[in-house]
């Protein structure tokens, strides 16, 4: 693999995931961050030569590639000031907090001939490759009515997720990893309906509690149910899937899996947890590899940046659907048409 200069802009729980990932990879890392941690997270990897900088325009001058690891709202404007600097972009999820701004992300992207790679990394967790793999393959059939579900402690960790004006919420932040899934598995969707229930404001109490539930009606005819929780501080982190089809059903509990625990990446507050699988690598290492091979010649990435702009046009069609207690028809006129819906 070409050698790479990484500008890595944040130094919170995500950096901290992404970092150990890069300097596997052998790349030259620089660090950006406004709350004062960069130089603290940069000597802790002093071994790998990571560096700390107090600019972006000289994080830009040391760096090929930039991967965004801040908040979502400042997604938006970091990666357009990449890409007009000529820089491939791996951005967290999600791409941003609206489908214009992630579009217009997209559309620079491509305009400037770069890559813009939204990180969806539950595509890399172990069993969820699989299931893409084994749907792929038709071990079900056609996919027809998906349930996926994702739990977890609420975030109070970082102020900000907790403010919908900010991370979007539930559904734009968490829920967007399995709705992301479920359009990978079923195809585009048309028709999303959406209910989100308990906190869901700045400054949550202790043990505060919100859920959210979506339903995705497919262009294929399939259906996807889709739950998300934050919970209390002393709720395990959980995931499933049951994917049923003509042939059969597929399915997973990572509580049921005995090679998958959570554990802590670096410093991290107590309860901020990394879900990985001790018997794999990284996720984390396994998506970045895939990035830095397309950005050295290799094959595309299996998440392109239409794939982020679509996870937010349903996510963000879920929260509309939320607000208003009404079904939203969320997908592009063509693809409605082609449905007969």
């Amino acid at each position: 693999m070409a050698d790479l200069d990484v500008g890595l802009i944040g130094a919170g729980g995500i950096a901290r995931a992404h970092l150990p990932a890069w300097t596997a990879l052998g790349a030259r890392v620089t660090i950006l961050s406004t709350d004062g941690n960069a130089e603290q997270l940069a000597s802790q990897y002093a071994e790998f030569d990571v560096q700390a900088v107090h600019s972006l325009p000289e994080l830009l001058d040391r760096s090929t590639v930039v991967d965004v690891c801040t908040p979502t709202y400042t997604h938006h404007a970091l990666a357009l000031d990449a890409i007009a600097a000529g820089r491939h972009v791996v951005c967290e999820k999600p791409l941003a907090l609206t489908v214009a701004e992630a579009q217009e992300m997209a559309d620079a992207a491509e305009a400037a001939g770069v890559l813009l790679f939204p990180a969806h990394v539950v595509r890399y967790f172990p069993a969820y490759a699989a299931l893409t793999d084994a749907v792929a393959a038709g071990r079900v059939g056609a996919p027809a009515v998906l349930r996926l579900t994702r739990s977890g402690r609420f975030p109070t960790w970082a102020p900000w997720f907790a403010d919908p004006s900010l991370s979007g919420g539930i559904l734009v932040d968490q829920m967007i990893h399995d709705l992301d899934i479920a359009r990978l598995l079923a195809g585009d969707v048309v028709r999303v309906h959406a209910q989100v229930r308990g906190h869901q404001a700045p400054d949550p109490p202790e043990g505060a509690v919100t859920t959210g539930t979506v339903v995705l009606t497919h262009a294929s005819g399939a259906v996807s149910h889709v739950l998300g929780v934050w919970g209390p501080p002393d709720l395990p982190f959980r995931t499933t899937f049951r994917v049923a089809g003509p042939d059969g059903i597929l399915e997973h509990d990572s509580m049921a899996a005995t090679g998958f625990r959570v554990l802590a990446q670096g410093q991290r507050p107590r309860g901020e947890g990394i879900p990985r699988s001790p018997l794999t690598e990284s996720p984390y290492l396994t998506e970045l590899r895939e990035f830095a091979a397309a950005v050295t010649d290799g094959p595309a990435p299996r998440v392109s940046a239409r794939d982020g702009v679509e996870a937010v046009r349903i996510a963000v069609a879920a929260a509309e659907s939320a607000r208003t207690g009404e079904p939203v028809e969320c997908a592009d006129p063509k693809v409605i048409e082609e449905a007969g819906l």
